[in-house]
């Protein structure tokens, strides 16, 4: 048997228990073959334990440890970091959480939060360099670390109260959907709710980076006097809060 045969077997009994792969390692201390496999799922759960403390609060010890289970045995890791393990968690919490939006959403704020501290560096644009700007033809560039989702409960609320120790609300639906923010503003990773206004156009910002596409979006939405000054005030906002790097003239 080769060193690649040999981890391929030992890969198999640890995911799957295979009594094959057991066999050709030519090992029959079932005993002690379990070791390593309780070792890994020990490993594995404990990753998304840190990746998710509060949603692990929100379910309970005793739901969360059950769905990790569940999620390792149908997800073996899939890169050289445990960092990344955490990524495919969401689809597993969608099988078995189909009509609980407070779950998907408490779940995607930890993970963006995760990304957004590891995301690519990058300098906040510097005010001065918006003073000789041809604005019509201006396309807003943001943070590597920008993410952004639909919010349709109050799991913003739900969040900060856990991380703060206090009993959470209730879940709750919204009247109307908004958007969740998470970037990195230099060493901490931030959430901010937005309204859906806001969240549409960080959302064709992303898509369409042109600032006069998103005045004309909002003086469509909104009147001309309107639109302008909304697009005016989101634009301060994101600067101040250090989500645009550059500003490109195309």
């Amino acid at each position: 048997m080769t060193l690649a045969q040999m981890q391929r077997d030992f890969q198999s009994w640890l995911v799957d228990a295979s009594e094959d792969a057991a066999d050709r390692l030519s090992c029959h201390d079932a005993a002690g073959l379990a070791v390593y496999q309780n070792n890994y799922r020990a490993q594995l759960v404990s990753c998304l334990e840190h990746a998710f403390p509060q949603l692990r609060q929100w379910l309970g010890q005793d739901e969360f440890r059950q769905t990790a289970i569940a999620h390792i045995d149908g997800h073996p890791p899939h890169a050289w970091t445990l960092d990344a393990y955490a990524e495919s968690f969401g689809e597993t919490l969608g099988r078995r959480f189909p009509d609980n939006p407070d779950v998907h959403e408490l779940a995607w704020i930890e993970q963006a939060l995760g990304e957004a501290f590891v995301a690519r560096d990058a300098e906040p644009l510097a005010l001065d360099a918006l003073a000789t700007l041809d604005w019509d033809h201006a396309h807003l560039r943001f943070t590597p670390s920008l993410r952004v989702y639909t919010m349709t409960t109050n799991v913003e609320a739900i969040w900060s109260a856990l991380c703060e120790e206090r009993t959470p609300p209730e879940s709750e639906m919204l009247a109307e959907a908004g958007g969740l923010v998470v970037w990195r503003r230099q060493f901490t990773s931030r959430l901010r709710e937005v309204d859906a206004l806001e969240y549409a156009a960080l959302v064709q910002l992303q898509d369409d980076a042109s600032f006069m596409g998103l005045c004309e979006r909002l003086v469509a939405r909104l009147g001309e006097e309107e639109g302008v000054a909304k697009a005016g005030a989101l634009l301060a906002n994101w600067l101040g809060s250090e989500l645009i790097v550059g500003v490109e003239e195309a």
